[in-house]
């Protein structure tokens, strides 16, 4: 018999037996509420109140909360009673959900090794690269967020994810994203068996490269034999507007790794789509059938729900909306907040756009802004998270790499009304921000609770 738990005593067993300290962060922000229910891009909070999700969870539900369809199909799976998890047959679903991710990411891309995540993904694909070119050298673009498990983790240089965690892996580098004359001067060492890299990176500040870059990086690469690896965790599954951000570019990578918003944020689910001749280089015999392998990477849960997934994104032209609707995001942004000192830029592609903000040249605000960069330099960006979420209702967070920039990435199914109270919102804060002494003394107060912690 289930017994019924009170939310007081729910918080506790979390915060006695998860993590105490993400507890207490959620406390001082004000964000530590109960979601009861979740559909589309709106969030209902057992107080009553409708909070506006514009995380999509790091996009993940790019075709929202609890999508109808999704679900009737995991229900339908369920009630077949077949085989999830046997290990020892061939998963159809798996053929077919690897069949259409190959047809619509395209080009050389032909197999594909099914992971439970984007940072599982980034494992795989590093192992395949040193197994394919006999190298061991892995490149990746300096602001890089690629997961953390202990191999992702080496494609990161921010000290802040690396400290404490001992030695990585040995002969990870790396170089400036979109700077070519960099990366052909790394690669000109032979020694590197993959290029990893975000087409558009995410926890780096929604950082939009020049043209001609990735086109560039690819040629580099092919001349090298260094692999071009592309991290499409976030900016994948129609995010940005096409099926891959890389679509937007005109390149043909070696490896593209999928997760996040792959089983519609219900399973956990990641892809890594590969060329033939990779795959064959790991999985060259029937002894080495089961070289790389992984618990659940197969299950019909998951790949079930990214057969759905495709469904709806499909049927439903999310790609397209992701277009329409980030082009008018940025434009209504630009509108309002284009005037004001602290706002330095406002860019994205599709629904994966962001804020930045800069140091004000007013006295009045640079005091006490400076004062937030003393205590923390992500200060300042909880702040305005914060006050949206507990003044306007608005869900969305920095970025984890660049404290200056506010994440805009709400589920691809939101609509212009949605996008409208966005605006309007964060142009209210950042008003307050500008005019409101006490904008910045509540907030040094609560910057101060968060030290005394």
């Amino acid at each position: 018999m289930q017994r019924t738990v009170p939310a007081a005593a729910i918080d506790a067993l979390y915060t006695d037996h998860v993590n105490p300290q993400w507890a207490k962060l959620l406390d001082v922000l004000q964000m530590n509420v109960r979601y009861e229910r979740c559909i589309g891009a709106e969030l209902h909070t057992a107080e009553g109140r409708r909070i506006l999700d514009f995380l999509s969870g790091y996009c993940v539900h790019n075709t929202g909360h609890n999508h109808p369809g999704i679900i009737e199909a995991l229900h339908r799976e369920l009630d077949q009673q077949g085989p999830a998890m046997l290990q020892s047959h061939t998963p159809v679903l798996a053929g077919e959900l690897a069949e259409q991710l190959c047809s619509l990411a395209g080009g050389r891309l032909k197999k594909v090794y099914f992971a439970s995540s984007g940072s599982e993904g980034i494992e795989a694909a590093i192992k395949f690269s040193r197994a394919h070119t006999g190298r061991t050298g892995l490149l990746y673009a300096d602001g890089a967020f690629h997961g953390l498990t202990c191999g992702a983790l080496s494609l990161m240089g921010d000290p802040f994810w690396r400290t404490g965690f001992g030695p990585l892996l040995p002969g990870a580098e790396g170089v400036p994203f979109n700077n070519l004359e960099a990366l052909e001067q790394e690669l000109a060492s032979r020694q590197f068996a993959a290029f990893i890299v975000e087409p558009i990176q995410g926890e780096a500040g929604i950082r939009v490269p020049a043209p001609d870059y990735l086109e560039a990086a690819q040629e580099l690469c092919r001349r090298s034999g260094t692999l071009f690896v592309l991290d499409e965790v976030q900016t994948g599954m129609y995010r940005t507007g096409p099926f891959l951000a890389s679509h937007h570019f005109g390149i043909d990578p070696d490896m593209v790794v999928l997760a996040k918003a792959l089983s519609g944020g219900l399973i956990p689910s990641g892809a890594l789509l590969m060329s033939d001749a990779i795959y064959d280089s790991v999985y060259s015999s029937i002894r080495r059938a089961i070289v790389h392998t992984s618990t659940f990477s197969e299950n019909g849960l998951a790949m079930r729900a990214g057969l759905a997934t495709l469904q709806v994104l499909a049927r439903e032209v999310l790609g397209e909306r992701a277009r329409v609707a980030g082009n008018y995001l940025r434009q209504r942004l630009h509108e309002v907040l284009s005037n004001y000192e602290m706002v330095k830029e406002i860019r994205g592609v599709g629904l994966l756009n962001g804020i930045e903000f800069t140091a004000p040249r007013k006295l009045s605000l640079r005091i006490p802004f400076e004062a937030f960069l003393k205590i923390h330099p992500g200060m300042f960006g909880q702040v305005l998270v914060m006050r949206l979420f507990r003044d306007k209702g608005m869900l969305t967070q920095i970025c984890g790499n660049n404290f200056m920039v506010l994440k805009a990435a709400p589920p691809l199914v939101v609509d212009d009304q949605h996008l409208d109270e966005f605006v309007e919102a964060v142009g209210d804060v950042v008003e307050q921000m500008h005019s409101s002494n006490t904008f910045w003394s509540e907030a040094l107060g609560m910057a101060r609770r968060v030290v005394n912690i």
